[in-house]
């Protein structure tokens, strides 16, 4: 068969895939999927760095992000597929374009996985002195492949309640921070805006690092798109899910931001020693707000683990249906690709062993080379949906049911936004080795996947 051109569109079919998760957990998915650990506790560096104007950093991220969404979720609702913008990618510009999207993002969801089993058996281990981080992080990798293994409305379940409980935790915190900020809160006085005052104390300098990290905080909200291939509905699902992106990154993100900065002094040792939000919650007096928030980040890390083991393992699937990969890796046995399910796994895992065996040059290559990989994919996602757009327009209109906003114009400033970026992370020394890192992987990708085109056109 000839290869695949970006005026055919490729193969996309997920029909051998079970289609057990409801509309419920969909819902839930999107709603959890913005709130990850790195919220929790990796917005305090950033924090440190630019003051009270993270808010301003999250809040500009935040519209790329709902750009990115926007571009994403038009394109998954004209034609859902497990693949997701990896198999947009391929329809749109060519198949070494899916094949360099999918594998790339195949590889940060993996070594995540690992990263996130890292940081739950940290906790439980803190909780449990003298048991080895290595056997927790085995147990939940068991726990976590299992239930994927088993079909795909376990891993919806799963997420549901994790969802459940982080979207709980978050709207706790909200409410008690907009009461304490208000002064109603018994027993606290509203600290008013006199933590507000030196609004950029790092000047632009700490801007650019707290941009730099809100950007890498939104990581996740795609997995959506590819569970929505597997649900009773797709379209209404995808569009349901995109539409309410807007208030969630506003309100989770942001104002979860507005509050912190607003409780504690931006310098205070604690944002970044015990995290942001065990900061606001000791400036509140709240007891136990280490543990309880320890717990949060324990079930955040643990939610990301299961949605990364599982759309690791549909865009490998997808791939493979699409002659991209190991013919074995796209085996469907109940519904569930249970191979890529293992293999996805296994490779987590592996990343967690290099973490105690070369911790300071494989595995610091291995998280340098994943480090821009998020937004290289972005980037697929804007080329793809200006590509698209007019396909579906001239061709088939109908599937038109969630729109980018004034396009063409806001997909190429979302572009704009990430060569910005791109830019960014090349002027700071932290982030410059993680970008040569993530283009090297993906100029090889890339050449892999150029080279396998033309080999299949030759035998075509």
């Amino acid at each position: 068969m000839p290869s695949t051109t970006t005026g055919t569109p490729p193969r996309t079919d997920d029909a051998s895939l079970s289609h057990g998760l409801k509309q419920r957990h969909l819902s839930m998915i999107a709603l959890g999927g913005v709130i990850g650990a790195g919220l929790f506790v990796g917005s305090g560096a950033g924090i440190a760095a630019a003051g009270p104007s993270i808010v301003v950093a999250y809040a500009l991220s935040g519209l790329l992000v709902m750009l990115v969404m926007r571009m994403l979720g038009e394109m998954s609702a004209a034609y859902p597929s497990s693949g997701s913008f990896s198999a947009h990618a391929e329809r749109a510009i060519g198949p070494w374009a899916g094949f360099t999207a999918g594998w790339a993002f195949w590889v940060l969801l993996c070594t995540a996985v690992g990263l996130e089993g890292i940081g739950a058996a940290k906790i439980v281990s803190g909780w449990l002195p003298g048991t080895p981080e290595w056997a927790w992080v085995a147990l939940f990798m068991v726990v976590f492949c299992g239930t994927n293994l088993a079909a795909v409305k376990n891993f919806g379940e799963f997420e549901f309640w994790f969802a459940a409980l982080k979207v709980g935790a978050i709207t706790l915190f909200l409410a008690l921070g907009v009461l304490a900020i208000a002064g109603v809160l018994p027993g606290t006085d509203s600290p008013g805006a006199s933590h507000l005052t030196d609004f950029m104390p790092n000047g632009g300098e700490g801007l650019v690092i707290g941009l730099l990290a809100s950007v890498f905080a939104y990581g996740g909200l795609e997995t959506v798109t590819i569970a929505a291939a597997e649900s009773e509905n797709p379209v209404k699902g995808v569009a349901s899910a995109v539409r309410t992106a807007m208030w969630r990154i506003a309100l989770f993100y942001v104002g979860s931001m507005a509050v912190i900065v607003t409780l504690v002094p931006w310098d205070s040792k604690e944002v970044v020693e015990k995290g942001p939000y065990v900061a606001a919650l000791d400036e509140l007096g709240i007891p136990g707000a280490g543990q309880l928030m320890n717990v949060v980040v324990l079930v955040a890390l643990l939610s990301a683990m299961n949605a990364n083991v599982y759309g690791a393992s549909r865009i490998a699937y997808s791939l493979v249906e699409r002659g991209q990969g190991p013919k074995v890796l796209g085996r469907v046995s109940g519904g569930v690709p249970r191979i890529a399910v293992l293999a996805s796994s296994v490779f987590g895992f592996l990343c967690v062993l290099l973490s105690y065996w070369r911790p300071n040059d494989v595995f610091a290559w291995l998280l340098n080379m994943i480090g821009a990989v998020i937004l290289v994919v972005w980037i697929f996602i804007a080329v793809s949906q200006l590509r698209l757009r007019r396909r579906l327009e001239r061709e088939t209109p109908e599937k038109l049911v969630v729109r980018m906003w004034a396009f063409p114009w806001l997909t190429w400033i979302a572009l704009a936004g990430m060569a910005a970026v791109f830019v960014l992370m090349a002027r700071e020394p932290d982030t410059r080795v993680q970008l040569y890192s993530t283009g090297g992987m993906t100029l090889v990708l890339a050449a892999v996947g150029y080279a396998w085109q033309k080999a299949r056109a030759t035998k075509g």
